[in-house]
């Protein structure tokens, strides 16, 4: 028994320094081992102008009425990237997204209609600072009518906000939204 004791401390002792360390970048912030899903943040001194170009423009609204920033989709090879940017005075503390087939009721909610964010299958808080954040989702887990809510959660001039990209209300008490849009027409499907 004290050998194999031995063997197992020496093993671990072994795994533990031998294990390589990696500097993870700012500029380039891998978080999420989904092989259809991945995520970044950035730390911006610019706001993006060719936004407006997107497949899909939304505002990104804080606190309900305030314009925090934007939401873009567009399409890149095989993915649907997903863009929240906020406006200068404002950063992004942490996201949350939930994305799949609309006649799946892919986003999670109660049973009153207003969203379950804490169960929404992406979600990442970011460090200070950051003023954009990028979501890669694999074109192929979808099917050509989609639906996605993304959350935040921003600072600016007034303090901590929760914020929504804008689109159709849920059918809860809560002003969250969600969109609809389609992969072959890239366009945004808005039913109020």
């Amino acid at each position: 028994m004290k050998k194999l004791n031995l063997l197992l401390t020496a093993l671990v002792v072994i795994v533990l320094f031998n294990c390589n360390t990696e500097e993870i970048s700012n500029e380039n912030l891998e978080l999420n081992s989904d092989p259809n899903f991945r995520v970044q943040e950035f730390d911006k001194q610019f706001f993006r102008e060719d936004s407006e170009e997107s497949c899909i423009y939304l505002n990104l609204l804080a606190g309900q009425h305030h314009e925090a920033g934007q939401l873009t989709v567009d399409v890149v090879e095989e993915d649907i990237v997903i863009t929240y940017a906020t406006f200068e005075g404002w950063s992004i503390n942490a996201t949350h997204m939930s994305i799949g087939n609309c006649n799946e009721q892919a986003i999670p909610t109660t049973g009153s209609g207003n969203p379950k964010i804490g169960q929404f299958e992406h979600g990442t808080t970011h460090n200070e600072g950051v003023n954009e954040v990028v979501y890669h989702v694999n074109r192929q887990a979808l099917n050509d009518l989609y639906c996605f809510a993304a959350h935040a959660v921003v600072t600016g001039p007034n303090g901590e906000e929760t914020a929504w990209a804008e689109g159709i209300d849920f059918a809860g008490n809560s002003w969250a939204m969600y969109v609809e849009a389609t992969q072959s027409e890239c366009y945004f499907m808005l039913e109020k």
